[in-house]
Parts: C-alpha cells; sequence; structure tokens
C-alpha cells in the first residue's frame, strides 16, 4: 500500500482553485464549530488544518476534504462538557487527549482492513442517527442563538432552560442570528455558485454588529493567538479512563462512518473508488495530530468535499492548498477574527443542524417502510435524548433481527419434504416416477439457498412432520452456504431417521457444505454407498431399499454414489 495519497501536478490550476474554495467554505465553519463545542475558535480553526492536511496526505480518497463536522462536533461538545465538569482543571487537556485516542482508533480500524464493514449498517439507522445530531447540534445553538451562555446539562438541560432563555432574550443578538440565518437560506442559487453564503453571513452579520450596534454589548469571539499551536501532552486520570476510552470509541467510529459515506459522494462525482482503510488510517492521523496540537477532532466534510470537485480539484494537493491557506488565515489574519459575534457563528451551526436532519426521508419513511420508519424514528428519539452508543446498538440490533427474521421466512420456503410428485419441488419425469413408485414410503426432504440459522427452526418443523416412511432423500444439492444452526438441525434429523431405522440418502453436499457436515460425523450416520450427487439415483435406490427384491439397485457407478466419501472418511 502506498503511504501517501497520489499527487500529480497534471491538474494544478484546478487543485489549486478546489483547495482555495473550500478554505473559504471551511473557514466559518470552523470558527463556529470550534466555538460550538466548547473548545473555542482556535480548536476549530486547528482542527480544520491538521485534520485536512493528514488525511489528504495519507487518505485513499484524494479529493476528499477533512475538517470538523456537525456531527463530530456533536460528539466533541459532549466529550468536552462531561471532562470538565468532573474535571475543571485538566478537562480540556484530557479531551484533547480522547481526540487523540480516536485517531489511534481509527487507525487501527484501517489497520485491520475494517473498511468495508464501517458503514454496513442499515440506511434507517443511519438516517435516523444523522438525523438525531443534527437535531442535538440545532438545540445546543439555541442559548447562544438567543444571545446567553449555554446551560449545563446538554440538551436535556438546554430544553428544560427554553422558558428561562425566552425570558432573559438579547434582542440585539438574535437578530444578528437571525439575519445570518437568513442570509444562508434565501441567498439566490447563482450567487451561492460564486461565493459561500455561510462566508458572507459572517462577514455581513460581524459588519452589522460593527456598524449598527457599536453601543451594545455583544458577546464575540475575542482574540485568538497568532502564533502556531503548543503541544498538548496526553493527560489522564485512571477514574477518568473508561470513559475517555469509551468517547474515543465513538468519537473514532463516527469519524469513520462520516469520512467514508462523504468518500462514497466524492466517488460518484468523480467516478473513482477509493481505497477506505488507507482513508481510516489518514483520518486517524489527522485526528491524532489535531488532538496533540490543541485542535478538535474531524472527518470528511461533505459540503467542502463536494465544493472542491465542483471546482476542479481533483487530487490531494487540493485537500492540501486548502490546509495551507487555512494556515496562513490564521496566522495573518486571526486578530480579524475577535469581533466576530457567538450569534453570527451560532446561526451558522443552527443552519448545519438544520440541513444534517434527513428531511427527504422524514417525509417518505413511513411510506417506505412502516417498520423501517419505527426504527428511525426510534433511533432519533435515543439519540438526542438517551445516547449516540445506545441509539445505533439498538436501531442495529432491531433492524437486523428484523431482516433475519423476514429472511428466514423466505428461507424456510425452500425446505420441503413431500412424498409423491407434486409441484413444490421441481421434478423430472424418472425423479416422478421414482416417487410415485415409492407409495409413500419415500420422502424427499429438499434444501435450497443459502442455510443461515433462521432456518433451522423450518427443518426441524418439515423434520417433526414426518409421518410413516422406509427412506428419506436428503438433497442438499442446491445449498452453496450451511450455517452451524441449520446443519445441527439437519444433523438432528438424518440421525432421528437412522434410529428409527429408516434408510437415509445424502444428495449433493460438496464444497462448505461438505467440509462442515464433515466437521460434524454426520457421514458416521449415513453409509458411504448412501452419498450421491444424483437425486434421480438416490430416489431409485430408495425405492430399492424400502420395497428389498421388487426392484433391482442400480448397478450405474459412474452417476451414482460418491465413492471419495467413503475414502475420505476411512482417512
Amino acid at each position: 500500500m502506498q503511504l501517501t495519497n497520489k499527487i500529480h501536478f497534471r491538474n494544478l490550476r484546478g487543485d489549486i482553485f478546489g483547495g482555495v474554495t473550500a478554505a473559504v467554505i471551511a473557514l466559518p465553519m470552523a470558527l463556529a464549530f470550534g466555538v460550538a463545542s466548547g473548545a473555542g475558535a482556535a480548536a476549530g480553526l486547528w482542527g480544520a488544518v491538521l485534520v485536512g492536511f493528514f488525511a489528504a496526505l495519507f487518505g485513499g480518497t484524494p479529493t476528499l476534504i477533512s475538517e470538523p463536522t456537525g456531527p463530530m462536533t456533536v460528539i466533541m461538545t459532549a466529550v468536552i462538557a462531561n471532562l470538565t465538569a468532573s474535571n475543571p482543571d485538566n478537562g480540556m487537556a484530557m479531551a484533547f487527549t480522547v481526540v487523540m485516542m480516536a485517531g489511534i482508533f481509527q487507525i487501527i480500524f484501517g489497520a485491520l482492513r475494517l473498511g468495508k464493514y464501517i458503514t454496513m449498517m442499515p440506511y434507517t439507522v443511519i438516517s435516523g442517527f444523522m438525523s438525531g445530531i443534527g437535531i442535538i447540534l440545532a438545540i445546543l445553538q439555541l442559548a447562544p442563538f438567543l444571545g446567553q451562555a449555554s446551560p449545563k446539562g446538554g440538551v436535556i438541560g438546554t430544553l428544560q432552560a427554553i422558558p428561562e432563555l425566552l425570558a432573559n432574550i438579547q434582542p440585539i443578538e438574535t437578530l444578528l442570528a437571525a439575519i445570518t440565518v437568513a442570509i444562508i437560506w434565501f441567498m439566490p442559487s447563482k450567487f451561492k455558485r460564486i461565493v459561500p453564503p455561510q462566508l458572507i453571513a459572517l462577514i455581513a452579520g460581524t459588519v452589522l454588529s460593527l456598524v449598527l450596534f457599536q453601543g451594545v454589548e455583544i458577546r464575540r469571539i475575542g482574540e485568538i493567538s497568532a502564533s502556531l499551536p503548543t503541544m498538548q501532552l496526553p493527560t489522564f486520570e485512571v477514574s477518568q479512563l473508561r470513559l475517555m476510552f469509551v468517547d474515543a470509541a465513538v468519537l473514532g467510529m463516527l469519524g469513520c462512518i462520516d469520512a467514508l459515506l462523504t468518500s462514497v459522494v466524492a466517488d460518484s462525482l468523480t467516478r473513482t473508488e477509493h481505497n477506505s482503510n488507507k482513508e481510516l488510517i489518514g483520518q486517524g492521523l489527522g485526528n491524532l495530530m489535531s488532538g496533540l496540537f490543541g485542535g478538535i477532532a474531524g472527518a470528511g466534510a461533505t459540503m467542502g468535499t463536494v465544493v472542491n470537485i465542483q471546482a476542479g480539484g481533483r487530487t490531494a494537493l487540493s485537500g492540501l492548498t486548502r490546509a495551507f491557506v487555512l494556515l496562513i488565515v490564521i496566522l495573518g489574519a486571526a486578530k480579524l477574527a475577535a469581533t466576530i459575534p457567538l450569534a453570527v457563528l451560532a446561526g451558522i451551526a443552527l443552519k448545519v443542524g438544520i440541513d444534517i436532519i434527513d428531511w427527504d426521508f422524514l417525509k417518505r419513511a413511513h411510506k417506505i417502510s412502516l417498520k423501517g420508519a419505527l426504527i428511525m424514528y426510534g433511533v432519533i428519539l435515543l439519540t438526542v435524548l438517551v445516547d449516540l452508543i445506545v441509539a445505533v446498538g439498538v436501531g442495529v440490533f432491531v433492524a437486523n433481527i428484523l431482516t433475519i427474521d423476514r429472511m428466514s421466512q423466505l428461507r424456510s420456503e425452500s425446505v420441503k419434504a413431500i412424498t409423491d410428485a407434486d409441484d413444490a419441488i421441481h421434478l423430472n419425469a424418472d425423479e416422478k416416477r421414482w416417487l410415485d413408485e415409492g407409495n409413500g414410503r419415500v420422502l424427499l426432504f429438499q434444501l435450497s439457498g443459502p442455510m443461515i440459522f433462521g432456518v433451522a427452526k423450518a427443518i426441524s418443523r418439515e423434520h417433526n412432520a414426518i409421518g410413516e416412511c422406509g427412506a428419506i432423500v436428503f438433497d442438499i444439492s442446491n445449498v452453496p452456504h450451511m450455517g452451524v444452526t441449520a446443519s445441527l438441525a439437519l444433523e438432528n434429523a438424518i440421525e432421528e431417521a437412522v434410529e428409527n431405522g429408516r434408510h437415509v440418502f445424502l444428495v449433493g453436499a460438496a464444497g462448505q457444505t461438505k467440509r462442515r457436515l464433515e466437521k460434524l460425523k454426520v457421514f458416521n450416520f449415513i453409509p458411504p454407498q448412501n452419498l450421491y450427487m444424483i437425486r434421480e439415483e438416490a430416489l431409485k435406490d430408495a425405492v430399492n431399499a424400502v420395497f428389498s427384491g421388487k426392484h433391482e439397485p442400480s448397478n450405474e457407478p459412474s452417476n451414482g454414489p460418491i465413492s471419495d466419501f467413503g475414502a475420505s472418511l476411512n482417512n
């Protein structure tokens, strides 16, 4: 695996223009997310620089733009609030340590090649989770939107404090926040293509606060250091280590999902294919370096990535250019950011929260699937009111249980047992003839398709329904995979048939199915000469076994029993 992203200069103009455009969009977002997280505007800016630079250099998606995002900011806010509440002196340093740990988790995920599994969860869960995060981000902006400091207690604390917040509303700051949202929301599309509305809103809101409200006390960002950040050594306390570990795992996993989903968007726009495992390593290195130098966590950002591609970016040079431009802005124009009103940043973050909510799926989920809609609504409620891990865990569990139940029902239809020729199983003329001559004493027990554990119940049901018969032909010719539970159910059916003195014939054991049955020692119950690859021969000899003397046994060695079964059992 190549360590760094492929960079060439054949698309130099497009990459530079894409990087500069992405940097313009990243600036107001980084400021807003930094302030919203509680770490400060500088932490948001350095997170945008460091995550963006290292993810672009070492990631697996050339056009991906990585920076603090809405979902990551929500988790970061909770991490900072919990750690600073329990340890006011070292809480912030411990929060940056959590970012480093999250990066290490992501590197481990990439090294273990788990990239393709990260996003393998039902869309109803992803939609509910992301919508829940959007709602959380919007709720957390209510206090600064109304010109006040955020109350303690996160979402629940903010909701409980709404009457008090409304009673103490600061009209000027609320007006600035409302103007910010209005500019972003109603700016004509033709202008959005030229300049990002977030930047216009940031500049307009700041200028209005300085020109029209000079004598009014407005909460602002304050001075940002125009120097390189100092290294934040890992800090932790044994009593908080478990909490930090869980927070880092959640932050790292969400970053993986966020980045890889955005990588899929980038692939669709550029007609390329990203390297998911390499991308996770790049994201991990970015977050590790961000936490090490006092930046908040980040991930692949859909807005920045799409803008980068539309502006001409095609290689990792665009992401590196964006990081370099932001670095120049921080070092050369940080003092200008001191006058930006916090209410303006709250308006920007509020609009991001609203945009994260999956409105399109919310409107039609109940029309597509009522169960899916209930799962989505449940995940939203759990995400907002309980816990992110609980929301995803419960959502995935319920969705998978419903899926397994449905698949089991469908696969159960492939478990059939017949004693006469009918339409339940497709038979050729000779097979029908032999089954009819069995006169109800020969049972054909057919399995087809993948036999997952949910099918074991159907195997047992058909097996229990077996009446009086002298021979059973188990046909597994069309079973490409047999799970452990289904294999045990088949073993039980074969063993009981043998114990009841019935002749047992097995057709079509091969590949994984054969190996699984060999490990279970199922073939110990069946004579080697009763193992077949052709169903017709098995039915013919089953009839001969039941009506001894009435039919001559088959003498065709080439198409009959599988001779190597007996040999393999004797070795």
